[in-house]
């Protein structure tokens, strides 16, 4: 065991709608749950705005954080009792961490405040490990040097690729967690796999977690169900239209500062935001609690635009949407100016959107992708002792790699369009669905 677990005098135990129960039972862990910036989570949905879409996604980054802790716990406990000489034993600590901590970067509405701020919640995961909070305090109990071992881990840079394999690959305990965690707050079945099964066959094989090929259809499932929430919940269309509207609330409030306008309401970490001099301190101060506090005040902003935006959001008077099977430039331009014309502005009021986001890419064959952190693919583990990368094992999985389906949809406010539909084409009122 590693030396430096410190159990508890008494195992802590949470009740879980997805894993029954969640076991606590070694001090650090439990030390950094009560920790300021943990329990910040608890006011950070797991799905940002999809609960406009799904009323049951609630969820938090909370809830979700402590299911990846779960899952990990138990991957490392069968592989002690397994008595695995590949499992690296003084390795557990630093796995649990990372497991537990890997989202404690978040930002309110998280996805799409990186987007329009160009910040990444695991920046800020490690800025929030290794600079002045109680996370680093509680980590440096351990040791001087934990808080960067942990934050190794939550970079992909950790020493050996085993440890990161379990918080970050294709099939890690934050991806089966979120899944099923996800599936079960929307009311959905598409979400749902033999968890304990797929458990069950993981192993550790030369630095590296491996599927016992007798797993594998298992895992098939597993990566289906991802391949059915990634088109029916996370690429939600309407969910997509709430995603459009709150970016445009923070480039409007973004290019306001930048220009000078005088909000009649800011508070300071909203400031520091729009204007790109956050720190942790003020970063900490956000949650989705603060920013939709400021959407609503924002309703009565002289500016126009930040109040209807504002009121769009808050109100859920979505975007309404049109399928196309390509984005065509010359009606692309004829619409950006025929809105111009009628009031409206078309880098505010108009948006085409494509359906793919690698950020849940359903399966990736290979082992690194140029825009995103390494993601180790899956490895079979066969009775032979050798070991394939799965998409050549499964036609299944060989079907849905690097998948990039679905059509343009182009996003657009329908009451004012409605209102002036007389001066638009009869092209665009037949394409806004105005006839």
């Amino acid at each position: 065991m590693d030396n430096r677990l410190q159990p508890l005098a008494e195992e802590k135990v949470f009740k879980d709608p997805v894993h029954k129960y969640i076991y606590v039972q070694d001090r650090t862990i439990w030390n950094l749950i009560n920790t300021k910036e943990f329990q910040r989570l608890r006011r950070i949905r797991q799905l940002g705005t999809s609960y406009l879409t799904f009323h049951g996604a609630e969820h938090s980054r909370f809830s979700h954080s402590l299911g990846v802790y779960e899952i990990t716990r138990k991957i490392i406990s069968q592989f002690e009792r397994g008595g695995y000489e590949d499992w690296p034993r003084e390795e557990k600590l630093v796995t649990l961490c990372a497991a537990l901590l890997h989202d404690v970067g978040h930002g309110p509405f998280s996805h799409s405040i990186e987007e329009v701020f160009d910040t990444h919640h695991e920046d800020w995961t490690c800025r929030i490990l290794l600079e002045d909070t109680e996370i680093n305090r509680v980590l440096r109990e351990v040791d001087p040097s934990f808080p960067e071992q942990v934050a190794a881990v939550i970079r992909k840079t950790y020493e050996k690729p085993i440890v990161i394999s379990l918080v970050s690959s294709q099939m890690d305990a934050d991806r089966m967690d979120y899944l099923l965690r996800d599936a079960y707050f929307t009311g959905v079945n598409y979400g749902t796999f033999d968890l304990e099964r797929i458990l069950r066959v993981l192993r550790p094989h030369k630095g590296r977690i491996v599927v016992k090929e007798s797993g594998m259809h298992a895992v098939e499932d597993y990566l289906m169900s991802r391949y059915q929430m990634y088109w029916q919940i996370y690429f939600h269309p309407v969910t997509r239209s709430s995603e459009i509207i709150l970016r445009q609330i923070l480039r409007r409030a973004k290019e306001l500062h930048m220009n000078g306008y005088a909000f009649g309401w800011m508070i300071e970490p909203i400031r520091r935001l729009i204007s790109g001099t956050i720190d942790v301190e003020s970063y900490l101060a956000l949650d989705e609690a603060t920013m939709q506090t400021a959407f609503t005040i924002w309703q009565s902003e002289q500016d126009a635009l930040l109040a209807d935006l504002c009121r769009r959001f808050m109100d859920r008077k979505l975007y309404k949407y049109v399928t196309m099977d390509d984005a065509d430039e010359s009606l692309w331009a004829s619409i950006r100016e025929q809105f111009t014309a009628i009031g409206l502005n078309p880098d505010y009021h108009l948006e085409v959107d494509f359906p793919f986001d690698l950020a849940y890419a359903v399966y990736r064959s290979g082992t690194r992708d140029a825009k995103k952190n390494d993601k180790p693919p899956i490895l079979v583990l066969d009775r032979d002792g050798d070991v394939s990368e799965i998409s050549k094992k499964s036609d299944i999985i060989r079907s849905i790699t690097g998948t990039h389906r679905g059509k343009y949809h182009l996003y657009y406010p329908y009451e004012p369009l409605l209102e002036s539909a007389g001066k638009l084409s009869p092209d665009l009122r037949k394409l806004f669905e105005l006839e």
